[in-house]
């Protein structure tokens, strides 16, 4: 490892080796660090590498990984303490682990989000639900792959999961219930951004079976070695239907101004177009975005080697 170097950062054993053989192919010189054990010296004044690229994700308490999720927030300001170049930092990723924050973030900027009520117990999930009406969704502050969502259509529904315990409310113990959005042709819209502009984009279609729409099938299948070993045979357990799309300009401006505001390098925003009155509605922010699976055949190209002429530019300007 020498000082110029790259640290990709990350917590998955699996989702960033497609990014990892690009920078292989390339003969850059890049450290894996995993957050779910590591460790730093507040004291020290710097680190060996100069590029530090933020992969962390959100869901990592699905994997019993929770505790890193904390941690990262304290190391990410002490990386930029020391003036390390960092890559979706700790601006980014204290909104990537709170829905409520990017809430505030949409509010912030003007845009259409859906009603919401933040609560911190079981015991105000009914009191919001009055004020929200039904259909309504229940989902942890802190989340990731669709988990813990859960969609109620009566008030009846709502107190027999409060009764069984049954609901969710995340490692933070912070909820939203939010008023359930019908999306118009039964889809929404993920855009992707680099750098700060529109990368891609692609619409994701909803089954009513899960709330889980992370666009790459390794989100999907448990088994990730599994699914990498055959691919092909495995694409339809995901049940996710994905297709490329070009949102109106208007729009790709708006997500461009959302990922600045939050300072996110690489990230991912997702709407909808609410059936009601055709208005685009925001609803949340992926600063670690899962490239969609066969991109080249979805979008036509491989988003991977866009991504890592960004860090060789980013490398070379620091």
């Amino acid at each position: 490892m020498t000082s110029r170097s790259i640290a990709i950062y990350y917590e998955h054993p699996d989702w960033f080796r497609p990014l990892f053989a690009e920078l292989d192919s390339r003969g850059i010189g890049y450290v894996k660090l995993n957050a779910a054990g590591h460790s730093f010296d507040p004291a020290a004044a710097g680190t060996d590498f100069s590029l530090f690229f933020n992969r962390m994700s959100a869901s990592a308490y699905l994997r019993g990984n929770g505790h890193a999720i904390f941690f990262t927030q304290s190391y990410l300001e002490y990386l930029e303490k020391t003036g390390t170049r960092v890559l979706n930092g700790s601006r980014a990723f204290a909104l990537e682990i709170s829905k409520a924050r990017q809430l505030q973030l949409f509010d912030s900027l003007g845009l259409r989000f859906p009603n919401t009520r933040v609560v911190n117990c079981a015991d105000e999930i009914l009191a919001a639900a009055a004020e929200i009406g039904f259909p309504l969704l229940v989902k942890p502050n802190i989340g990731g792959r669709g988990a813990g969502i859960v969609r109620f259509d009566s008030i009846e529904q709502l107190k027999a999961a409060i009764e069984a315990c049954t609901l969710q409310l995340g490692i933070d113990q912070i909820a939203l219930v939010q008023e359930f959005i019908p999306a118009r042709n039964g889809h929404v819209t993920r855009v992707e951004t680099l750098g700060g502009k529109f990368l891609y984009a692609i619409d994701i279609l909803l089954t009513g079976e899960s709330f889980n729409l992370c666009p790459a099938e390794l989100c999907q299948i448990e088994s990730v070695v599994e699914f990498l070993e055959n691919p092909e045979a495995n694409v339809s357990k995901a049940g996710l239907t994905v297709e490329s799309c070009t949102p109106p300009r208007t729009l790709i401006d708006v997500v461009e101004k959302i990922v600045a505001a939050a300072g996110i390098d690489l990230g991912g925003v997702e709407y909808m177009i609410d059936d009601r009155d055709g208005r685009a509605v925001f609803y949340d922010i992926n600063a670690l975005s899962n490239f969609v699976a066969d991109a080249p055949r979805v979008i036509g190209f491989d988003p991977h080697v866009q991504l890592v002429d960004f860090l060789e530019r980013q490398l070379g300007d620091h």
